[in-house]
């Protein structure tokens, strides 16, 4: 087999393992909730945690995977992630749940980032596009089996053994990665950026923390408004501490990159509201309409079915239109289905409720194939060990934030209706997160017309020289 086409789907092993959980774990969240004693909207903080322990871990992945060997840091990764999913399923409190969740995001740390190291540096850039499909596809089938068997777990069996199927995927991802995961080490030897380390480590989980905290009753204001001033405080420190020495933990450097700054910041707004979406549509449909998991789960996996659909046609896309073009009118069409669900009430048929869940998987899994490839297609190959590591703390700052701030507009609505939550709080939640998405096009609209020529094939049609002379 191919190496773009067997490394990818050895790592998906690993997707796989996480992405299922994550979607397992948002349609069990109300029986949870149920078994603790405890507020659903609370239990967003078993999501964040997960959130946070990644954004404060990531940074130090790449400097494993360079110095320790990628393929030792992925099994370790592996090892790591199924211990905390095993502690998970023995939790019996909240704190417990969010302590086990922080162990997986240690392994999830690891895991995410170096498997994307290792495709990045074993593939050709012309072959990038189609490796990275293979590498989505199998971690997608996480999201599409997630939602239902979720349900049927949690409605027929217990909600813990949705952490246990964990297992022997875990065992499987060892084996594959300790029999063909080449040992690919760092170019050279760096120091570990310790003061970078806790600066940044210290700053992201202060940020994260007081912005999950926000609005609830789990600490003081001061101590929420405290935490953020905090964290932004020390984030400005190590924005000046990275300026100075040769290799920082996150290398702010690569933002001088046009294609990566612009790339990733649209897709870090975009994802701001397609994190909310696991977090908001289990408890909306559970909550608001009576469903059991099982039902809501059959309903919810729509998502990732539509976008495991656009994976295979996401090259073919690229290369008629461009990134450019692809990206901006894809913002709009994304943003519109995340907005969908507020239109939902009792009466809304199943059917239509799937098709629209569909197509806002359809579309959101095309932002993110073409946004993911397109940030990496101008930056250096000894950089793309501190690209992918930068590009991951940005991807879970921003899923963080969107769980972060659906639960925040539940608890406002909540505040000023007077009334317990129900199907009626659900829909500005919706229309706020879905105008977050709406304004990733600020950023990507700045593209240059022929970004990311290379990788998705496409090519400008050559001005007439009439055109050119006016430009001259």
């Amino acid at each position: 087999m191919p190496t773009r086409i067997l490394l990818p789907l050895i790592v998906a092993c690993a997707l796989f393992m996480e992405n299922l959980d994550s979607t397992v774990l948002s349609t069990a969240l109300p029986s949870i909730a149920a078994d603790f004693g405890a507020n659903p909207i609370h239990l967003k903080l078993a999501l964040t945690s997960y959130l946070l322990s990644l954004a404060v871990f990531i940074p130090t992945s790449g400097w494993l995977a360079d110095r320790y060997g990628a393929r030792t840091i992925f099994r370790l990764a592996i090892i790591t992630f199924t211990a905390g999913s095993i502690a998970c399923g023995f939790s019996n409190s909240m704190v417990e749940l969010i302590l086990a969740r922080i162990l997986q995001g240690l392994g999830g740390a690891m895991m995410v980032p170096v498997g994307r190291l290792v495709i990045l540096r074993s593939v050709p850039k012309h072959e990038l596009i189609g490796s990275m499909a293979w590498l989505s596809m199998p971690a997608l089938l996480g999201p599409v089996m997630g939602p239902p068997l979720g349900g049927f777990i949690v409605t027929y069996f217990h909600w813990r053994w949705i952490f246990w199927i964990n297992i022997p995927v875990g065992i499987l991802g060892f084996v594959l990665a300790s029999l063909y995961i080449p040992a690919i080490y760092g170019d050279r030897r760096v120091p570990f950026d310790t003061s970078g380390f806790f600066l940044s480590a210290i700053g992201l989980s202060a940020l994260v923390t007081g912005s999950t905290t926000l609005g609830m009753d789990l600490l003081p204001p001061t101590v929420t408004w405290s935490l953020l001033t905090i964290g932004l405080l020390l984030i400005v420190l190590y924005i000046r501490h990275s300026r100075r020495i040769e290799a920082p933990i996150l290398d702010l450097s690569l933002f001088k990159i046009p294609t990566f700054r612009y790339a990733l910041a649209g897709a870090s707004l975009f994802r701001i509201g397609v994190g909310a979406i696991p977090f908001l549509l289990p408890l909306f449909l559970q909550l608001g309409f009576g469903m059991t998991p099982f039902h809501s789960g059959l309903i919810t996996f729509a998502s990732a079915a539509g976008a495991l659909f656009m994976k295979a046609l996401a090259p073919p896309i690229l290369r008629r239109f461009g990134f450019r073009q692809t990206l901006l009118v894809n913002s709009f069409l994304g943003a519109i289905f995340i907005a969908m669900p507020a239109v939902f009430s009792a009466d809304t048929p199943v059917v239509l409720m799937f098709a629209l869940i569909l197509g806002g998987g359809f579309f959101r899994s095309l932002q993110f194939t073409a946004v993911s490839a397109l940030s990496f297609a101008d930056v250096p190959l000894e950089k793309m060990s501190r690209a992918t590591t930068l590009t991951s703390v940005c991807q879970q700052i921003a899923l963080s934030l969107g769980v972060s701030l659906g639960a925040m507009s539940l608890e406002a609505t909540m505040h000023f209706t007077g009334e317990a939550l129900g199907a009626d709080s659900f829909w500005p939640a919706f229309l706020l997160v879905s105008t977050v998405a709406i304004t990733s096009v600020l950023p990507l609209i700045k593209l240059p017309a022929g970004a990311g020529q290379e990788m998705s094939g496409h090519r400008q049609l050559a001005p007439d020289p009439v055109t050119i002379m006016r430009e001259r």
